[in-house]
C-alpha cells in the first residue's frame, strides 16, 4: 500500500473516485495506486501531485531515486543549484526545454533502453524542469542549430509540432532565451559538440560535456575559459531572440 499517497489524499479530503475525476483516469486505476502501490504515468503523477499539493517524488519516490545514471547525478545537483545556465546543443532540444513526448522519442530511439528505463528517465527529466518554474527561476540561455527544429523525433509529426510550440512559448518568458543558428551558416566552433556552462548564486562555475558513453562535469579554470570563448563564438552565429522565435514558429508550421 502507498501509505504516503493515502495520507495525502486524506489530508485533502480526496477519495479514489474524486481524485480520478480530477486527473482523468478510471477510479479503479486510482484505487490501485493506493492498494497495490502502482505507479502512474509520469504526466499523471504530476497531475495527482498538483491536486494534492505535494511533489510527485514525495508520493512516488522510487522512479525519481532511479532516474539518473550515477555519472549524471553530480551535474543534476549542480543544475538544481544554478542561478544561470548557458547551453549549446547542435543536435537536440536541450533537456530542460523538451516536452515529454519529445524526450520519450529521443530515449526510445534504437531500442537501447527498456520501456521502463525510458519512462524513469523521462520522469526525471520532467522533474528537472521545475528549475524554470520556481519563485526565483533559473536564467537559461540556449543556443541550438536550425537542424534541431527540422529533424523529426518520435514517430508522429505531432511530436515536433508540440515541441516547437513549447519551445516558442518558453522563449517568450523573461528568464528563458532560445536562439537559433541558421542552417545556411558555415561550420562554426560549436559543431564540435554540445556543452553547458553553469553559474551558482555564490559565483561558482562549472560546465557539462556529453558524449556517447557518459557526461563529464568540468571545473578546471582553463577548461571553463575555453568553453566560455566557444560560447561567445556560437552566440555570435545565432539570430537575435525575437528573430529566433519567429523562425521556430515558422518551422513549426511545416510539421503540421
Amino acid at each position: 500500500m502507498n501509505e504516503v499517497l493515502r495520507l495525502a489524499m486524506a489530508n485533502k479530503g480526496e477519495t479514489a473516485e474524486s481524485l480520478a475525476g480530477k486527473v482523468g483516469v478510471d477510479p479503479k486505476t486510482a484505487g490501485r495506486w493506493i492498494a497495490d502501490g502502482r505507479v502512474p504515468h509520469p504526466r499523471t503523477r504530476v497531475a495527482v501531485a498538483t491536486v494534492l499539493g505535494r511533489q510527485a517524488e514525495e508520493l512516488w519516490p522510487e522512479p525519481f531515486r532511479r532516474r539518473d545514471l550515477p555519472w549524471f547525478r553530480e551535474w543534476a545537483d549542480l543544475e538544481q543549484k544554478a542561478s544561470s545556465l548557458r547551453s549549446y546543443e547542435p543536435l537536440l532540444v536541450p533537456g530542460l526545454l523538451q516536452t515529454e513526448a519529445y524526450a520519450r522519442g529521443v530515449l526510445a530511439t534504437g531500442g537501447l533502453l527498456s520501456p521502463t528505463e525510458v519512462e524513469e528517465i523521462v520522469a526525471g527529466r520532467m522533474a528537472r524542469q521545475r528549475v524554470l518554474e520556481r519563485e526565483s527561476p533559473l536564467q537559461l540561455v540556449a543556443v541550438i542549430d536550425e537542424v534541431v527544429l527540422r529533424r523529426q523525433v518520435g514517430g508522429d509529426r505531432a511530436v515536433m509540432v508540440g515541441q516547437l510550440g513549447h519551445l516558442a512559448e518558453l522563449s517568450e518568458r523573461e528568464h528563458v532565451q532560445v536562439r537559433v543558428i541558421p542552417a545556411e551558416n558555415p561550420w562554426h566552433t560549436g559543431l564540435a559538440g554540445p556543452f553547458v556552462l553553469a553559474r551558482t548564486p555564490d559565483s561558482g562555475e562549472a560546465a557539462y560535456l556529453d558524449n556517447q558513453l557518459r557526461g563529464q562535469v568540468v571545473t578546471e579554470r582553463a577548461d571553463l575559459a575555453s568553453l566560455s570563448a566557444r560560447w561567445e563564438s556560437v552566440t555570435g552565429e545565432a539570430l537575435p531572440r525575437r528573430q529566433s522565435i519567429e523562425l521556430i514558429r515558422e518551422v513549426a508550421t511545416t510539421w503540421r
